[in-house]
């Protein structure tokens, strides 16, 4: 189960290692359904990439702090660094191939 995270936990949960964070909204279709596609993402590459989830409206100083204006919107961090950004739904294969860009 893809984990979600806080403002508050934020940098704790994706300072290290690759990271997959997928800024949501609860009301949004289509950030719902990702979900499953993020889901056996993180079961199949589960060593390689860390994936989470945190919702602009409980955590809106860290989707303001990243620019995000519409869900979902998915950066992807190396070692703290923002190494890619996209924004609107994924299939899986599309998203597999974006992380594994940087494994």
């Amino acid at each position: 189960m893809v984990k979600i995270i806080t403002d508050t936990s934020f940098s704790k949960e994706t300072e290290e290692g690759l990271v997959l964070i997928d800024f949501f909204g609860t009301w949004c279709p289509p950030c719902k359904a990702l979900l499953p596609v993020l889901e056996q993402i993180e079961e199949e590459l589960a060593e390689k990439v860390k994936i989470v989830k945190i919702d602009v409206d409980e955590s809106p100083e860290t989707a303001r702090s990243f620019g995000v204006l519409s869900v979902p919107t998915m950066i992807l961090k190396k070692n703290n660094e923002v190494v890619k950004r996209v924004t609107g739904f994924h299939n899986k294969s599309t998203l597999t191939e974006l992380i594994c860009d940087y494994i």
